[in-house]
Formats: C-alpha cells, sequence, structure tokens
C-alpha cells in the first residue's frame, strides 16, 4: 500500500522492508542526512556555502556537476529529506515536458493556496532537449519551482545559458581513497542496511584495493564489496550465522576485475585530456607525455584523434627546431591508423615522446598565424609583375615574369629581388637559437650579408 503524507512518499513497513532488501548496497547505503555525506567538502564542509544553504533551509536552484558515483543523487535525496518544501524527482531519459508541466501547475497551487515551494529534482538533466530546458525557465525564474539538477556533463555546454544564470552550479569531485575506505567499512558494520548481518573478516588491504580500483565511484566499490561477500554467504544466512566470510585481497581482485576509467570521449574528460596531453608534449615533459597518453588510450580514444594532436604539436610547437619531429608524426599518423589498437599505442608513444623531448620552436607557427592575420585585416596587394605565371604566350607579350630572376642561374643559387612589396614588407619569420633552426637563422643571416655586399 502506498500513501501520500507531506513531501515524502511512504509504504507499508513489510514493503519498505522488502525494498530496501532488494535494493543494492549502494542504495541502502544512501546517505539520510547531512552529516552521513561523505566528501564534497569543498562545498559541504563547516561553514561552506551549500551547508549554510541547507542549515538555512533557504534553497535556490542548483546544478550538481561531476563524474557517475560520487555523490550528486544521494545529496539530492538527503536535500529531499531535509528541505520543508514538496519534493519532485524526475530522471530525464524517462520523463517528458508532460510530466515537468504537471508538477509546474501543482507547484503553482501549492504556492497560491499555502505560500509553499517546491523543489523538482532531475536526474541527467542534460538528457533534456533545450526546448524541454525551456519548459522550467519562467517557473524557476519566478520562484515557483526551486530546480536542482543533476549532469555528468559540462553544464555550461549540456544546459541552457538561462538556467545556468538562474542556478548556483557545484562541481562535484571524485571521492578520495580515505572517503571509499569509511564508506565501505561502514557498509560493513551497518546491520540495518548494510553487510553487518554477516560474519565478515576483512583487511586493510583488500578494502584499500577496493579504493583505489574504484578511482573515486562509491557506487562501484560498494557494488565489488557486495559482489564478494554475497557470492560466499551461504543462502538464507541469518544474523549471527556461524559461517565467517572472509574477504581478502584476492576476493577483492576478482570483484572488481579491472579499474575504473570513467571518460567521456565527447565532453570535458576527453577535451582535458587532450589538453593535457599536448601541454606536456610542449613543455618537454616525457613523463607526463606517456602518462596522459596511456590515460587517453585506457579511455578508449580514436588513435586517429591522438595522433592528430602529434602532429599538430609537431608541427606547432618544434616547427624547425626538429624537423623529424613532424616525420615521425605523420607515420604515428599513418601506422596507427593502419595497425589499430593495441599496437598502435607503440607507434604513438613512440611519436609523443620525440616530439616532448625535440627542442622547440614555434617561429614556423607564429609567422603563418601572423601572416594570416594581416592578410585577413589589412589591404590585399596584388602579385607583382615578375612573379605572375609567365607559362602561356599572352604573359610575354604584356611582359608579366620578364623581369624575374631565375636563383640558380647565380652563384650560391641567390639573388636578391623583391618578393613582398616593400609597403606591406614585414618580418613574419624569426627563427629561434633552437635544435636546427639555428641553422636555418645563420643561413638567412648569411643572405642578408650577401644583399648587404650586393649594394
Amino acid at each position: 500500500m502506498i500513501e501520500e503524507q507531506g513531501n515524502k512518499t511512504l509504504f507499508s513497513r513489510s514493503e519498505k522492508t522488502n525494498m530496501q532488501s532488494a535494493a543494492p548496497l549502494a542504495v541502502r547505503m544512501r546517505p539520510r542526512t547531512i552529516d552521513e555525506f561523505i566528501g564534497q567538502k569543498h562545498f559541504l564542509g563547516p561553514g561552506k556555502l551549500l551547508k549554510r544553504m541547507l542549515a538555512a533551509d533557504k534553497l535556490s536552484s542548483l546544478i550538481f556537476y561531476g563524474p557517475p558515483g560520487v555523490g550528486k543523487t544521494s545529496l539530492a535525496m538527503v536535500i529531499a529529506n531535509y528541505t520543508k518544501e514538496k519534493f519532485h524527482y524526475l530522471s530525464a531519459p524517462a520523463a517528458t515536458v508532460n510530466d515537468i508541466r504537471q508538477i509546474i501547475a501543482s507547484a503553482r497551487d501549492r504556492l497560491a493556496a499555502a505560500g509553499e515551494r517546491t523543489v523538482l529534482f532531475i536526474d541527467e538533466i542534460h538528457r533534456f532537449n533545450r526546448a524541454q530546458q525551456d519548459v522550467l525557465l519562467d517557473d524557476v525564474e519566478e520562484g515557483v519551482l526551486i530546480l536542482i539538477g543533476a549532469t555528468t556533463e559540462n553544464p555550461f555546454f549540456a544546459i541552457n545559458s538561462p538556467l545556468i544564470s538562474r542556478s548556483t552550479v557545484f562541481n562535484f569531485e571524485p571521492l578520495g581513497e580515505d572517503d571509499i575506505l569509511q564508506l565501505l567499512k561502514a557498509a560493513i558494520s551497518d546491520k540495518e542496511r548494510g553487510l553487518g548481518k554477516f560474519d565478515i573478516e576483512t583487511d586493510d588491504k583488500a578494502l584499500q584495493f577496493l579504493a583505489v580500483m574504484s578511482d573515486g565511484d562509491a557506487r562501484r566499490a560498494l557494488t565489488a564489496l557486495e559482489v564478494g561477500v554475497l557470492s560466499q554467504a551461504p543462502k538464507g544466512q541469518a544474523i549471527g550465522g556461524q559461517n565467517k566470510i572472509k574477504f581478502g585481497l584476492d576476493t577483492a581482485k576478482e570483484s572488481i576485475q579491472q579499474k575504473t576509467i570513467y571518460y567521456d570521449g565527447t565532453g570535458d574528460t576527453h577535451y582535458d585530456l587532450a589538453s593535457a596531453f599536448q601541454k606536456s608534449m610542449r613543455g618537454s615533459d616525457p613523463d607526463a607525455t606517456v602518462y596522459w597518453l596511456a590515460r587517453l588510450i585506457a579511455g578508449g580514444e580514436d588513435p586517429r584523434f591522438i595522433a592528430r594532436r602529434i602532429a599538430v604539436c609537431a608541427a606547432e610547437d618544434v616547427g624547425n627546431a626538429d624537423p623529424m619531429a613532424t616525420v615521425l608524426a605523420s607515420a604515428a599518423v599513418q601506422i596507427s591508423e593502419f595497425v589499430g589498437f593495441p599496437e598502435a599505442q607503440l607507434p604513438l608513444a613512440q611519436a609523443a615522446l620525440y616530439v616532448a623531448c625535440a627542442p622547440k620552436s614555434n617561429a614556423s607557427s607564429s609567422a603563418v598565424w601572423n601572416a594570416v592575420a594581416d592578410v585577413k585585416t589589412q589591404p590585399t596587394i596584388p602579385v607583382p609583375k615578375h612573379l605572375k605565371d609567365s607559362h602561356y604566350q599572352a604573359a610575354k607579350k604584356t611582359g608579366i615574369g620578364a623581369d624575374y630572376k631565375y636563383p640558380h642561374d647565380f652563384e650560391g643559387g641567390f639573388v636578391p629581388q623583391e618578393y613582398l612589396p616593400g609597403q606591406v614588407r614585414k618580418k613574419y619569420y624569426d627563427p629561434k637559437d633552437s635544435g636546427y633552426e639555428k641553422n636555418i637563422k645563420q643561413y638567412l643571416q648569411k643572405l642578408q650579408t650577401l644583399i648587404q655586399n650586393r649594394k
């Protein structure tokens, strides 16, 4: 039997017991109060903003942003128990515009009749399209609804700007190892919601292993613990049963199989890792370079994307200081596309480490950036007559190309002549004293000396 009481849906005691026992450990162990909530001290610690808002029961619209398993939904459920306002829950993938409109209508009635506001929590709010999000705008702005949205994607890209401007964004961070250990120990000892009814013998190494391998995801750590315990528990074992369950390191390894690697191939993780990878190559740190490369590979990134990043860095940040960097990067592009993973990691690593360890110069990059900027913003100049194409009969009759001097007809394969008109003459390429580019700089200085001597 289901009853409505205030802002909570209540079940009969037997129904509630049955549903709780069927729920996964990670669900059963969700915090019931702010004091039970673990992690996110940067906004839930003593005196922090959200803690003060909850203590005063003065909520504004909130956006919870962060990776899976860090407490976004759990905190929303805590707020549901904490606030005196009416609380509604919607899962964006299953909700419709009609669901939203019904909640808005009841929220308006409640506010008009009793002066009570309504809190609407939307899980995975990024799954709402722009039109669905727009339905919320007016009522959030007018204060009819207090919106709490949870998302794993950057809200500044995934959520409408007007909703963002009306909300406070809280960035959830992965839980620390100590936080995960605290959750695991609580689950082992809790007889009401956790695994405390079993006689479990564990050790710190096993729990530490789960804390590391879950990579800040509480749900994954608790699920692995539950799998390891229940797979050894005799069916129907009661509280105080005589069968001891040993949860050691080997059991922990079997329960979690492999480390969680959170990676969103189209979101922030994708771009942040790519940025760290390229900046490490530019910064000449081979160890950081290969670590961020490994993160991209382990996350399932397309080898062509990784190869393109290496090629860009080779041209932009190494350039003519070591032209071989671009050659190796080009080879990595071709080989990685040809062989695919896992073998592609070898040429990718070779090229990335070569770029990281090569002397650096962005002189060629700066040259083309500045030239393109001038072409786009300065008056366009015509090609000088002596540089125009003269490979047709009519050109000779009009004197096109007649004054062109063929450099190979002169000593050293060089002769001074105007290639860029004087009114726009500008030094775009300024070689650096780095690697092979030092030789280029010396050669260009030699040509300038020849020009001066021939005047």
